[in-house]
């Protein structure tokens, strides 16, 4: 296993980049639509309903029992690609911008991300790897419904925000009515860092567990970004940063970096799979044990 101790570090020159600099924005997603249109794409009926689904059961109790079940890594073992390989044909029903196979949904944000910063492999890997966590929803993993793997997230153990998409629907939480959990801070106390602050179940929490469990040398931004990319409450609408530390606020620079390629980058143009592969296959190496405990 990789030794945690020879964790990279992000160089001087890696800058992140305001919105405006470096990647161009599209004006409209794989559909002709405007990005994170959850009201007239046309995806609408099947991205509603998962977060429906989303919102009413992902309870406190629900996400610390899964957590923990999830953290035993005992589920499988296999190396990242091979986990790439197993989203092949699996479709994200939250997305409203995109119904491509994740696999391609990967390597499009990586290579945005690889044109404008070329010598942060890092970063590269990062883009690859983020969205791995899905792969929950496979049978190798317990085939958790999508509510349980896709989706913005945000915290639970205190009030949902809010700017949550599809924010009615938390009125069928247990948890709404729950005066243990439905205020500003819940169960937190104010600066607490969001190390100590249970978020929604989902791919992103997971993929974080499996990287750093594994001992992965990606720097702490690279492990930051991959916890967090589907916190678009915090990172969008400025949502839940009172529970925000130093630590968080610094690491939060590079979300919003990325964030653009992960969101933007989405298209019908595929990547050659096998023409890429031998280089994100070099730096899996760099990154992680060839094995993986998943």
């Amino acid at each position: 296993m990789i030794s945690v101790e020879n964790q990279a570090t992000v160089s001087e020159n890696a800058i992140p980049k305001d919105a405006s600099d470096g990647f161009v924005v599209p004006e409209s997603n794989a559909f002709g639509q405007s990005f994170r249109d959850y009201e007239s794409t046309v995806r609408l009926s099947i991205v509603e309903n998962t977060y429906r689904l989303n919102h009413i059961n992902q309870t406190y109790d629900f996400v610390k029992r899964t957590r923990e079940e999830y953290a035993k890594l005992n589920k499988a073992e296999m190396s990242i690609w091979e986990a790439i390989e197993l989203l092949d044909s699996f479709v994200d029903e939250s997305d409203p911008d995109l119904e491509e196979p994740q696999i391609q949904h990967l390597l499009q944000s990586a290579e945005a991300i690889r044109k404008d910063y070329p010598n942060e492999d890092w970063m590269h890997l990062t883009a690859l790897i983020h969205d791995v966590g899905k792969v929950l929803y496979h049978s190798k993993f317990g085939s958790l419904p999508q509510w349980a793997v896709v989706g913005d997230t945000h915290p639970v153990g205190c009030a949902f925000d809010e700017s949550i998409v599809y924010h009615k629907y938390f009125k069928e939480n247990p948890d709404y009515n729950n005066p243990t959990y439905n205020t500003e801070l819940g169960v937190y106390s104010e600066g607490c860092g969001l190390e100590n602050v249970l978020m929604s179940w989902g791919h992103d929490d997971y993929m974080y567990m499996v990287a750093k469990a594994n001992g992965t040398t990606l720097p702490s931004a690279a492990l930051f970004t991959i916890r967090y990319h589907s916190f678009y409450p915090m990172h969008t609408e400025g949502a839940y940063k009172y529970l925000m530390n130093e630590e968080d606020r610094e690491n939060l620079k590079w979300v919003l970096t990325f964030n653009k390629y992960d969101l933007y980058s989405k298209s019908n143009v595929h990547i050659d799979v096998e023409k890429v592969k031998p280089y994100y296959e070099s730096l899996i190496k760099k990154y992680f044990p060839e094995k993986l405990k998943w």
